[in-house]
C-alpha cells in the first residue's frame, strides 16, 4: 500500500511541475525580451568605441550627459516606455529613427545644457556607439528599408 501511494505522490508531483512549467513558459514567450540599460554601462560601452580624436574631446562625464539626452529623445518619440516590466509586445505602428535627426537632437541640446562639443562629428560618433550598445543588448529593432525612411 506505501508504495502505490508513493507512486501516485510522485505522479501528482510531476504532473504538477509539468503544469506549472508549461504555463510559465507560455507566459514568457508571450512577454517581452528584456532588455536592460544601464547607463554606467552605457557609457563606458560607448567611451571605448568612440574614435581616438572623439575621445580627446569629450569627457566622460560629458559622453554619459548625451546619452541621457538620447535616452529622453527617445521616450518623446514613444520608444521608452513608462512601464516596461512584463509587458506584451504591441507594436501597433512603425517608428523609424533617423540618425540625422538624433544627431541633430543631441547637438541642440548640448548647446542648451552648456555641453562643449568642439566638433559636431563628436555627436555622430556618440550616436553610433549608443546604436551599437542597444544592438548588444537587445534593445534595437530591425533596420528599416531605404525606402521608409524619409
Amino acid at each position: 500500500m506505501l508504495l502505490i501511494f508513493i507512486i501516485v505522490a510522485a505522479i501528482a508531483v510531476f504532473a504538477i511541475a509539468a503544469v506549472v512549467i508549461g504555463r510559465e513558459a507560455h507566459r514568457l514567450d508571450a512577454v517581452a525580451p528584456r532588455a536592460v540599460y544601464r547607463l554606467d554601462e552605457a557609457t563606458d560601452f560607448v567611451c571605448d568605441r568612440l574614435p581616438v580624436e572623439s575621445q580627446a574631446r569629450l569627457t566622460p562625464g560629458e559622453v554619459e550627459q548625451l546619452l541621457m539626452f538620447h535616452m529622453q529623445w527617445l521616450h518623446a518619440q514613444g520608444l521608452q516606455p513608462d512601464k516596461v516590466v512584463d509587458q506584451r509586445q504591441a507594436i501597433d505602428e512603425q517608428v523609424v529613427v533617423t540618425e540625422d535627426a538624433l544627431t541633430a537632437y543631441l547637438i541642440g541640446e548640448s548647446e542648451r545644457n552648456d555641453v562643449d562639443l568642439l566638433d559636431d562629428v563628436d555627436a555622430v560618433n556618440v550616436v553610433e556607439a549608443h546604436l551599437e550598445y542597444f544592438e548588444a543588448i537587445g534593445a534595437i529593432g530591425p533596420q528599416a528599408p531605404l525606402d521608409d525612411v524619409l
